[in-house]
């Protein structure tokens, strides 16, 4: 029996239809661990891929972790679809809580990319996603980290070569909403120093002064960062004056 070329396209064709059925009915019933897939799956057919996208923003709510939002929405990006990837951010945000010390916690990466993200789009995104960092990180080495990054580059300059929208120009910190980055990172360097305080050894005295040096930096990013900081130092050596070899070495260090 002869089976012709066309024949073979149209069986062909007819499978790839079938793995994409499969594909979007696995996602919907099982989107944490089938969604991914079924977007691969799916590239080349429009209406299918669409479904898949939608499936991953229905169960983003209340089916999918951070962990796997932020993977999907890298895979967007790297398909060419960054406001997708954006909006997967968004939502993969929303299902994160860094606490003051989890300075190694594996979605650090995920959180500066996503900053990283939203800074090449645009000032708009920027501006929306930073809220949502300061809810979820209360790490103050990484949200020193990303304000740093923001303020090393102006936002948008990728769409800038095609659009006319961006100014140009780096944003202020005394501004929303670099100032309110700015103002969660000074309070998370406090809130963490009080809590390094509260058990620490003499073995992580060094380390702790370490800490203290990356603090004022942060601090002097403000307008009045050296009154501030003083007034956080002089508090210190106030309420922990029983820890009197330490605070010898934060007058040493910072007067």
């Amino acid at each position: 029996m002869r089976i012709t070329l066309s024949t073979l396209n149209w069986r062909r064709r007819e499978m790839v239809r079938w793995l994409v059925t499969c594909a979007t009915e696995c996602a919907m019933k099982d989107p944490q661990n089938c969604a991914l897939s079924a977007l691969t799956l799916c590239e080349k057919d429009h209406i299918a891929f669409e479904t898949a996208y939608q499936i991953v923003l229905d169960a983003a709510a209340t089916g999918m972790s951070y962990t796997q939002l932020f993977t999907i929405a890298r895979y967007m990006e790297h398909r060419g679809y960054p406001m997708r990837a954006y909006k997967l951010a968004t939502l993969a945000m929303a299902h994160l809580n860094l606490s003051y010390n989890q300075d190694t916690h594996p979605a650090i990466n995920d959180v500066l990319w996503a900053c990283a993200l939203s800074h090449s789009l645009g000032k708009n995104e920027l501006a929306a996603v930073i809220p949502l960092v300061v809810k979820s990180v209360k790490c103050a080495t990484v949200l020193s980290d990303i304000l740093r990054r923001c303020t090393l580059t102006t936002p948008g300059m990728v769409s800038a070569m095609h659009s006319r929208r961006n100014s140009g120009k780096l944003m202020s910190l005394d501004k929303a909403p670099l100032r309110q980055l700015l103002d969660a990172t000074i309070g998370a360097y406090i809130n963490t120093t009080h809590s390094r305080l509260t058990h620490i050894s003499p073995r992580h005295y060094s380390e702790f002064i370490e800490f203290l040096g990356k603090a004022r930096e942060t601090f002097m990013m403000a307008h009045d960062g050296h009154i501030q900081f003083t007034q956080f130092i002089d508090n210190l050596k106030q309420i922990y004056k029983g820890k009197k070899k330490l605070m010898m070495l934060v007058r040493e260090r910072f007067g």
